[in-house]
């Protein structure tokens, strides 16, 4: 079983970027998909969240409307559009899968600065 996400980067204020979770082992279909992101110095805090049965993504005040929670169950990848990017988003950002079982990827660097 294994989450990997990819598509950080550096990116200039007010740009965007795109992450990817890829699953492997498991199918996302049947597991709620949920990005974190964790700053330095900082507590992991919870991004947005997918939902297995189709009720609509939910996303943290601080992110609303900036950011964007897809998935492409056929793919078995979870994505993460993020545009009109801050400095404040800098963080390493993770994909967790949760049903019984709890998963969770390495994360990705993502650096906001111009």
């Amino acid at each position: 079983v294994q989450l990997v996400e990819s598509g950080g980067g550096l990116v200039q204020p007010g740009g965007a970027l795109r992450l990817s979770c890829a699953a492997s082992g498991f199918t996302i279909s049947s597991y709620t998909m949920s990005w974190y992101r964790q700053a330095p110095g900082k507590e992991r805090e919870w991004v947005a969240t997918s939902f297995s049965t189709g009720l609509s993504p939910t996303y943290a005040g601080s992110v609303k409307g900036r950011f964007t929670i897809s998935r492409d169950n056929a793919k078995n990848t979870v994505y993460l559009q993020m545009n009109s990017l801050k400095p404040e988003d800098t963080a390493v950002y993770y994909c967790r899968a949760q049903q019984i079982t709890t998963y969770w990827g390495q994360g990705t660097q993502v650096t906001v600065a111009s």
